[in-house]
């Protein structure tokens, strides 16, 4: 095909989104609209799966050591904890500093006469996988000088529970809603294109080949997708923006740790511009299949 008719082809396509304003806009909108809340059931499940990853790297797993070791035989302990697999960081915490942690917690005229004999030496240990806590807690037990692993494996349960299930309820409605958008958007341009059959009928019978017919098709297909994927970002951006800087930070920002925007934007919008992209280019050659086999 020469260059001129390429060029002739893709005027065309622009040309059909400025004659068809109403439907060319009912498409960009439709997209705008499946993308954004595709977007924002994403953006949620990353900021749950965020916060429990937040919760479990504060569940923390205490050994105590022997209490007839010393200070010194405690702290040398320390390479062999670390050694333990699925073990991140490991603190070492001695009698005296447990038990000024302990006082403060404690009206200390209630605690005369307590000194820091009572406390042993200790590990504070954080797990790089919370739900591999159980077998973490026998390994450690196991390491010769450990007496007592004290680790909240309900709790451990409860936060795999949770983070399993949101995951698989946000892969469910991110599938669901994919598949919604593609319906809706390839119909709207279906419907754009069933007022355009007759124009489609009188090309096919001058001779025009399919390429010929469906490329003006193809170009507004991908002119559609890329505004509808560049305008849903615009406002996905916008709406991230008002909920987490007003109502998250207004009402329970002490309690609620989002993730920041710089993080999101990128991957959401190479996101939004590729399934804006391949939803158009897809609606527009699917549209006129059938108006081809003339």
């Amino acid at each position: 095909m020469r260059l001129n008719r390429i060029g002739y082809l893709i005027r065309e396509g622009f040309r059909s989104i400025a004659t068809h304003g109403f439907m060319s806009f009912a498409s960009v909108t439709i997209i705008m609209a499946c993308l954004i809340i595709m977007g924002s059931v994403s953006l949620l499940t990353i900021n749950i799966d965020a916060g429990i990853k937040s919760l479990e790297d504060q569940n923390e797993v205490v050994a105590f050591v022997d209490e007839t070791y010393s200070e010194e035989q405690a702290r040398a302990l320390e390479p062999a904890i670390a050694a333990v697999d699925n073990v991140s960081t490991v603190e070492f915490v001695d009698r005296v500093t447990a038990m000024d942690n302990f006082m403060s917690s404690y009206d200390k005229s209630l605690m005369e006469g307590i000194d820091e004999t009572v406390f042993r030496h200790r590990f504070v240990i954080q797990l790089t996988d919370i739900s591999l806590m159980a077998q973490t807690k026998a390994a450690l037990e196991s390491v010769e000088g450990i007496m007592k692993v004290n680790a909240h494996l309900d709790y451990a349960k409860s936060f795999v529970t949770v983070r399993n299930v949101v995951s698989v309820i946000a892969l469910a409605l991110i599938a669901i809603l994919t598949f919604i958008s593609v319906f809706i958007m390839t119909n709207t341009i279906k419907l754009a294109t069933f007022n355009r059959r007759e124009e489609i009928a009188i090309m096919k019978m001058v001779g025009a080949n399919n390429s010929f017919i469906r490329l003006p098709f193809v170009v507004e297909g991908l002119v559609l997708g890329i505004l509808g994927g560049g305008l849903g970002f615009l406002a996905e951006l916008g709406i991230y923006h008002l909920v987490t800087g007003r109502v998250v930070g207004g009402i329970t920002g002490s309690f609620i740790n989002v993730v920041p925007l710089s993080t999101v934007a990128m991957p959401m919008f190479v996101a939004f511009m590729g399934i804006g992209i391949l939803v158009g280019v897809f609606g527009g050659v699917n549209a006129i299949r059938n108006y081809l086999k003339v």
